[in-house]
């Protein structure tokens, strides 16, 4: 009975298997609702992340562009203000850093010449950022200066950063002093601060690297200067590039101390003169002013040559080199340097005699002193290291000198004007070094009759803004 039941539902099985829905392969199956919905949520997402991968790479380039844009200006802010005369820290900082690192004042010396002519070299270094205002013009032998303010020699001895020393608002940078043969001065130690008085005591002996080593240094910088202008090194020295051929300026004044060597006798006048004719001769083309100086109190012998016969024979031979040997369509001016301890009216009639004699264009009033009375004001109480400096054999600067430059500029005005000679309309100039720190000063040595107030151990102790400042206090004083 089993067998038959079996058969019988398997022939039934096949009976309605035609009826049944036919099973479809997986691909031709039709998706389920939820499927559908799936395929497009995917979709969304995928674009999502992408849109928002595209926005934070945006995000991050703007924020390194703003950052970069905020730091480039913070640099040019802060580059705008350290490389600018007018910065506090110039006057306030840098000098005392420079004390305080370098106890050897002659090591802070070469030590502050070097940074600057790195600095020159690197666009950073301080700079007047205003032109000077009008009313500080001066005309100086017939050309129009900027101001009248300047920087004596001392500073720039090798004539190795004029440019930088220009820049810092000088009207007349004065390079030197310059011997015909190189000398290495006297021996270290040799330069002595006394900070209580914003003195100093020196007696360097005019270290030099010598003539031929600065007319160099001169004429290459000419070169230079003709190349990025696009004139010939005689158009330049002839004015053809409407700058003066030793400042390279057009309303600036480039002078060039000269000096005997020490070890040329003193009492042979003759070898004197051919030191300085020899310095003329390979610095004369390079220089706006010739200084010949007579008054270092370093140089034995040197000073003995301000008496009125050796001194006129000096300088007519300087003067006779100098229109000789300038190579150019005008000759450089001729100034000699006298001392602030030959003040007996003798002496300086004699000076004066020998200036009108040998055509010498005018005169350097001031140099450091070797008298000490009178350094320290009332009050003022040195320390034992300052009172050893300022006994150091040496010239003193600073501004205890001041007063008697102030005499001395108004006692030469007045005998210069008074010795001239028949037929001499020109009047000699005067520049003053002795002393000058401030505008009220330099405006008093004015008008004594200088044409410019020069400054010096003020630069030491009041930084590269010291010219800066003093013109700035010059317009306080004739707008009040």
């Amino acid at each position: 009975m089993a067998l038959p039941y079996v058969q019988a539902r398997t022939a039934l099985y096949s009976a309605l298997r035609p009826l049944r829905a036919p099973r479809l392969a997986p691909s031709l199956r039709r998706p389920h609702h939820r499927q559908q919905q799936r395929r497009p949520a995917s979709t969304s997402s995928s674009s999502s992340s992408s849109q928002g991968s595209t926005d934070s790479l945006l995000l991050a380039r703007a924020k390194t562009v703003l950052f970069g844009t905020a730091a480039a200006a913070s640099l040019y802010v802060a580059w705008l203000y350290a490389t600018d005369t007018r910065a506090s820290f110039h006057r306030f900082l840098v000098p005392r850093l420079l004390r305080l690192a370098f106890p050897d004042a002659e090591d802070a010396h070469h030590a502050g010449t070097r940074s600057l002519k790195t600095l020159y070299a690197l666009n950073l270094h301080p700079r007047e950022r205003k032109a000077d205002p009008r009313e500080l013009a001066v005309s100086v032998y017939g050309a129009r200066l900027a101001n009248p303010v300047g920087i004596s020699a001392g500073l720039d001895k090798d004539a190795d950063i004029p440019d930088v020393l220009f820049d810092l608002g000088a009207g007349v940078v004065e390079v030197g002093g310059c011997t015909p043969r190189p000398q290495a001065g006297n021996p270290r130690p040799r330069v002595f601060r006394v900070p209580s008085v914003d003195g100093m005591v020196n007696r360097y002996g005019l270290n030099s690297r010598g003539a031929d080593a600065m007319a160099a240094r001169l004429r290459h910088r000419l070169r230079t200067y003709a190349r990025s202008a696009g004139f010939t090194e005689q158009e330049v020295l002839d004015g053809a590039a409407g700058v003066h051929p030793g400042s390279l300026r057009a309303d600036r004044l480039l002078c060039v101390q000269v000096a005997k060597n020490k070890d040329t006798d003193g009492r042979d006048v003759a070898a004197v003169a051919a030191d300085y004719a020899y310095c003329v001769r390979r610095l004369a083309p390079y220089a706006d002013v010739l200084v010949v100086n007579v008054s270092s109190p370093n140089t034995p012998g040197l000073r003995d040559l301000q008496a009125a016969e050796p001194l006129a024979r000096i300088l007519e031979a300087v003067v006779g080199e100098a229109a000789r040997s300038s190579a150019r369509a005008v000759r450089p001016r001729v100034m000699v340097k006298v001392s602030p301890d030959e003040d007996e009216d003798a002496q300086m009639e004699g000076i004066c005699q020998a200036v009108w004699r040998s055509g010498v264009d005018g005169v350097i009033v001031g140099n450091t002193t070797n008298r000490r009375a009178g350094l320290v004001p009332e009050g003022v109480r040195l320390s034992a290291r300052e009172q050893k400096a300022l006994a150091e054999t040496g010239g003193f600067s600073g501004p205890a000198m001041f007063e008697r430059t102030l005499d001395l500029v108004g006692r030469y005005r007045k005998m210069l004007d008074g010795q001239s000679l028949a037929g001499e309309e020109q009047q000699k100039v005067i520049f003053a070094t002795g002393g000058i720190t401030n505008g009220e000063q330099a405006l008093k040595i004015l008008n004594a009759g200088a044409s410019v107030a020069m400054v010096y151990t003020g630069m030491t102790y009041g930084g590269a803004g010291t010219v800066t400042r003093i013109k700035g206090e010059m317009r306080q004083q004739l707008a009040s």
